[in-house]
């Protein structure tokens, strides 16, 4: 579990962490968010110890990750794409870090199966794309065969199958009841993935929450009803209590309805549906309510006009002879 108590970074007058208090568990895919700028990068390379905070602090199963033996046995992080020595090959690379790290050879030719990189083990890392270096750093991660994985955008450059793929493969690591905690702008690929999510905006904590009650909690959602009898639909709503208010398209959308209510009244009354729908908003949407005041960029329109059984990854040099992940 990571335990991360009343964490706070400064550099200068500039406050990128403000007193972060939280938890994430083991077994589930916790999704970590928030705006440019809010404090996530930074709040993890703190977990890891990369960088050193003002005041708080982040514990890895009730340690400092200074103080953790071995500690790529412990907790494998991915922050930063192709940070690694590019002038060796992807295997040598894996060996350097198991031979510091007291993991076997053995556990170098495993993680690189798992990713699908064993087509090209012997070539220099230089030489790899975006999505290939997105790989073999999610292969170092996965090297000591850790409790707790960190993920900073982890697909990244990757391409549909692999984001299939690594999407899976969170979900599987949890599944076994390891921590997985995962950062990423895409909401729907988030969506997808995560159960339980923090948010923090301008280096604060936001939300919380399980996935479900961050969008209930931060949207609308509505029942929307079309039909060819819309005048004796509205007094049929208006008499069973409703306000229904017309939208595009000769709609109607109710806020707070159930839509098993709505059709059993249509029944009721004989009236036609055509269309009987639940409208429940996407955790984009929510996300983009919910951190409308802690945006700290903002764009402005030119008025000018101008140990789980990993899932089998693709293997490069088969399929994807060339190509980006």
């Amino acid at each position: 579990m990571i335990e991360v108590d009343g964490l706070t970074k400064r550099f200068g007058r500039k406050t990128a962490v403000d007193h972060l208090t939280f938890q994430v568990r083991p077994g589930v895919v916790t999704g970590f968010l928030g705006p440019n700028g809010a404090g996530k990068s930074t709040t993890m390379r703190m977990m890891l110890g990369l960088d050193n905070p003002t005041s708080g602090s982040a514990r890895i199963d009730g340690k400092l990750y200074r103080e953790l033996t071995d500690p790529l046995k412990h907790v494998g992080g991915l922050l930063e794409a192709k940070a690694m020595h590019g002038g060796r090959t992807a295997y040598n690379n894996l060996l350097c870090l198991a031979q510091s790290n007291r993991i076997p050879a053995k556990r170098v030719t495993e993680v690189l199966d798992m990713v699908g990189l064993t087509a090209v083990a012997k070539k220099k890392s230089k030489g790899f794309s975006l999505g290939m270096g997105q790989r073999l750093g999610i292969a170092m991660a996965l090297l000591g065969d850790p409790e707790i994985l960190m993920f900073d955008e982890p697909v990244n450059g990757l391409d549909p199958e692999g984001i299939h793929w690594i999407r899976t493969l969170m979900k599987a690591l949890a599944a076994d009841g390891r921590t997985v905690f995962v950062s990423s702008h895409l909401m729907s690929e988030m969506a997808l993935t995560a159960e339980h999510l923090i948010v923090i905006g301008q280096g604060r904590l936001l939300a919380d929450t399980s996935m479900a009650d961050f969008i209930r909690e931060n949207s609308r959602s509505f029942a929307r009803l079309r039909s060819p009898q819309l005048e004796q639909l509205k007094d049929a709503l208006h008499e069973a209590g409703f306000q229904p208010v017309e939208a595009e398209g000769g709609t109607l959308e109710i806020d707070g309805a159930e839509t098993d209510q709505l059709g059993e009244l249509a029944a009721r009354h004989g009236i036609v549906l055509h269309e009987l729908s639940a409208q429940r908003a996407s955790l984009e949407e929510a996300f983009m309510q919910m951190t409308a005041e802690s945006v700290e960029y903002h764009a402005h329109s030119d008025s000018s006009g101008g140990r789980p059984p990993a899932p089998t990854a693709p293997q490069w040099g088969q399929n994807h002879e060339g190509k980006g992940a």
